[in-house]
């Protein structure tokens, strides 16, 4: 069974790079460290500085296999060659929120990338998918079943990556 392919802008591809690099080759140096000091404190069965550096260790290299994963499954979006007169993955999207007669920008990027907290959403969530390969002037019905939330937004503007 082959393996989700992961698909990313190139700017989520390099920010993978660069937590994994980071981890690799600064996280878990340091971690190693800890590590070592910990031991050379003597009796582990009571060193708290021991058991949060495995605890930090595990963490790290968890997280390490997690992103070889996804970078091995990785499908990086040519936003050079798509329609740009559609909202597509790695474009930007102002909309009109009509219910609520409000102006919103969404990012839409791939599933690792959200920062929702941002307005940087996946296509594959329900408000990405409503827009996704919609032109600027439709209006997209928008439903999101695990609020119950049905609306609808009009696109007003589709801005291109910058990468």
């Amino acid at each position: 069974m082959s393996a989700k392919k992961n698909i990313v802008t190139q700017e989520g591809y390099q920010k993978l790079l660069d937590e994994f690099e980071e981890l690799k080759n600064v996280r878990r140096p340091a971690n190693l460290q800890k590590l070592k000091e910990a031991k050379e404190q003597g009796d582990l069965s009571e060193n708290a500085e021991y058991d949060s550096a495995r605890e930090e260790q595990r963490e790290i290299e968890g997280r390490l296999a997690e992103l070889d994963e996804l970078i091995k499954n990785v499908e990086i979006v040519n936003t050079e060659d798509v329609d740009k007169s559609l909202v597509h993955i790695g474009c930007s999207v102002r909309v009109l929120d009509m219910e609520f007669d409000e102006e919103v920008v969404y990012k839409l990027v791939g599933s690792t990338e959200v920062d929702v907290m941002n307005n940087i959403i996946s296509y594959e969530c329900p408000v990405g998918a409503a827009l996704k390969d919609h032109k600027a002037g439709e209006i997209v019905d928008v439903y999101v079943e695990d609020s119950g939330y049905h609306g609808q937004y009009k696109i007003l503007e589709i801005i291109p990556s910058k990468a």
